[in-house]
């Protein structure tokens, strides 16, 4: 899925031919849909500066991050060593979870080494959800699948087990299945850390200054929606895939918070612990270095 929208139809200062066009990619979901509401319905404004925002689901997204296609994109963690050369973290935007996040379900209650035996749905190998399920069962087959595919796969027994992201989180128990593992609670046990799930990266090519006044609108724009969260909410709600306004609203509370205004620096060490483990284990074959803007 790509959706692409312009944000041009605003004033702005000087004159058309100093406006710089800045492309913005993020998933289409409602917790992102809310943190970008200020900068996609212009309530957030930046002299000179216009936004379009692209619409993808998040391996999409990781892949056209390895060619620098946008100059802001939404990348799960997993795929930041790859980038690295190409963008730099932006020091909000990020989607923690503070105790939970993906988790392993099925319409069979297995243990959880009976789960570590079974081919698991996965939505991209570049997704942080993997990166975690590679950690806690490392030798665990599996197969991708489209993210939104794949309750329906492990209800229609196409799949054994699935791994879920997104909004599945809280839809999945209304279709029967079961929660066999979460591994936002897994990962917390082991590290004592929340689990870095996504954020946004920008493209290190706009030069220090634009990265700078970029990094300053996207913040703006989540404080904006946190302040104003009803018509944010309202917004994100034609992106809340299988939730009524009710459960949409606890989605987006546990992905868009202060936390995402600024990761804290036991969310920066999240990150660099997650992408070292991934690196030692062999998941990521080369080291991370994160820098972040600013």
């Amino acid at each position: 899925m790509s959706i692409t929208v312009d944000t041009k139809d605003y004033p702005h200062s000087g004159t058309p031919s100093d406006t710089r066009e800045i492309t913005v990619a993020h998933s289409p979901d409602s917790d992102d849909a809310f943190m970008f509401y200020g900068l996609a319905t212009n309530k957030v404004r930046v002299p000179r500066l216009r936004f379009t925002h692209t619409l993808c689901d998040i391996e999409t997204l990781n892949q056209k991050a390895m060619d620098g296609v946008f100059d802001v994109t939404a990348i799960s963690f997993h795929a930041y060593p790859y980038i690295q050369d190409k963008y730099a973290l932006l020091p909000s935007g990020g989607s923690v979870g503070e105790g939970y996040g993906p988790m392993i379900v099925a319409s069979h209650p297995y243990t959880q080494s009976e789960i570590k035996r079974k081919r698991i749905a996965v939505p991209g190998t570049l997704t942080t959800a993997y990166l975690v399920l590679r950690l806690f069962a490392p030798g665990i087959e599996t197969d991708v699948v489209p993210f939104d595919q794949i309750i329906p796969q492990v209800l229609e027994g196409k799949q054994e087990a699935g791994l879920i992201i997104h909004e599945g989180q809280l839809s999945y128990a209304k279709s029967g299945l079961q929660r066999i593992i979460d591994l936002g609670r897994w990962w917390q046990k082991i590290t004592g850390l929340p689990l870095p799930l996504g954020g946004n990266a920008i493209r290190r090519g706009l030069g220090d200054e634009l990265m700078t006044s970029v990094a300053s609108a996207l913040r703006e724009s989540i404080q904006y929606a946190l302040d104003h969260r009803d018509e944010a909410l309202a917004y994100a709600m034609q992106f809340a895939r299988d939730l009524d306004s009710q459960l949409a609203d606890k989605f987006v509370g546990m992905y868009v918070n202060e936390r995402t205004l600024d990761y804290g620096p036991d969310g920066r060490e999240a990150i660099r612990r997650l992408l070292d483990m991934g690196h030692k284990a062999g998941i990521i074959p080369h080291a991370a270095r994160v820098e972040f803007v600013g």
